[in-house]
């Protein structure tokens, strides 16, 4: 779909879309807080509403889910405070899928010690698809930046696991 024109929305669109983009927005989303899932589901339901959909409607739910999962997460953090509460429920960030080819363990340690922008650029770029000019649109900064902060990423994590990295390459704009 061209950027700037809208389609409207329907179920077989929605259905795309989520089949397509949930599971890597639910990973984006998980990096903020620990209720992913309502976040997507939040996201999906914005773009519903709206009954028009956004001209680039993938980095838009990438926005939506951003901004409410931060939502969520200072939310959360502030209940926890007035409750006292420091226990939290710490999930996989990978699927058991993926534990025969990685040690997901480790790999989501390494991924978690990583600045947020270049976590949330290594998401969005690897499970979510998105090129870095989309990215730059979601977290606001320049198409070459998102990918600077991408490949020292990438060698951060190399370094944190010891092991070749094979870099997700995929066109820069």
């Amino acid at each position: 779909m061209a950027a700037g024109k809208s389609k409207p929305i329907d179920a077989q669109l929605l259905s795309r879309l989520l089949d397509e983009h949930g599971r890597a927005l639910t990973l984006f989303a998980r990096q903020y807080c620990d209720s992913p899932e309502d976040v997507v589901q939040y996201a999906f339901l914005k773009l519903v509403r709206s009954r028009q959909g956004h001209g680039n409607m993938v980095p838009w739910l990438y926005r939506v889910v951003r901004n409410r999962a931060i939502s969520v997460a200072r939310s959360s953090a502030r209940r926890q405070r007035r409750e006292l509460r420091v226990a939290r429920r710490d999930e996989p960030w990978f699927e058991r899928d993926y534990a025969e080819e990685v040690d997901a363990r480790a790999a989501a340690d390494a991924l978690k010690a990583l600045p947020e922008p270049q976590r949330e650029i290594i998401i969005a770029h690897i499970w979510g698809g998105l090129t870095f000019e989309q990215i730059g649109q979601v977290v606001g900064c320049s198409s070459s930046t998102a990918h600077r902060h991408y490949s020292d990423g990438l060698s951060s994590l190399r370094e944190r696991l010891r092991s070749p990295c094979t870099e997700h390459t995929t066109k820069k704009n």
